[in-house]
């Protein structure tokens, strides 16, 4: 059965190799996105330790990490060629990853069910997300999940991310 919960600092070490994984399939694509150490071991500590670390374990352990965050997220503030849908109170889904034996088993998906119930138990009706503009399977599993494309937003870094937006939850 799988267990979607908060990841705690002892499961660092078995998220590490989710990343790693992560890293490689977008360096194979030729997707310049989290490559350069990003996301580095520090950053998905803070994660966890500001309480917005969850992973998805099955039997023989983790299978998938994300970052959920029920805030706002500063790089949403400003979008370009487009709109948010909503522009009620949000969550946020970042630095996801499935281990390389898991993908293709709808893992991305059953996150997406867990993180959305989530945001229905917070009252929370919508959700947003953004990705690589190469990163062509997460697209596709964002939009077949139900998120709308939205336009563009920049990271504080300048990078350039593709925006969506799932509303009505519940």
């Amino acid at each position: 059965m799988n267990t979607f919960r908060p990841a705690t600092p002892g499961d660092l070490s078995a998220i590490m190799p989710l990343i790693a994984d992560a890293q490689r399939f977008l360096r194979s694509m030729g997707v310049d996105q989290w490559q350069n150490g990003y996301p580095s071991e520090e950053i998905i500590r803070q994660d966890i330790e500001r309480k917005n670390g969850y992973v998805l374990t099955v039997a023989e352990g983790i299978i998938a990490f994300a970052t959920v965050i029920f805030s706002e997220e500063p790089t949403y503030q400003i979008i370009y060629e487009g709109t948010w849908l909503s522009d009620s109170e949000y969550g946020v889904i970042h630095r996801m990853a499935v281990a390389d034996a898991h993908k293709r088993k709808r893992v991305g998906e059953s996150m997406f069910r867990f993180i959305e119930k989530m945001a229905c138990e917070r009252q929370i009706s919508s959700m947003r997300i953004d990705t690589h503009e190469d990163n062509i399977p997460m697209q596709r599993l964002i939009r077949k999940t139900g998120y709308a494309y939205c336009g563009v937003i920049y990271l504080a870094d300048g990078n350039k991310r593709l925006a969506f937006q799932k509303t009505d939850l519940f």
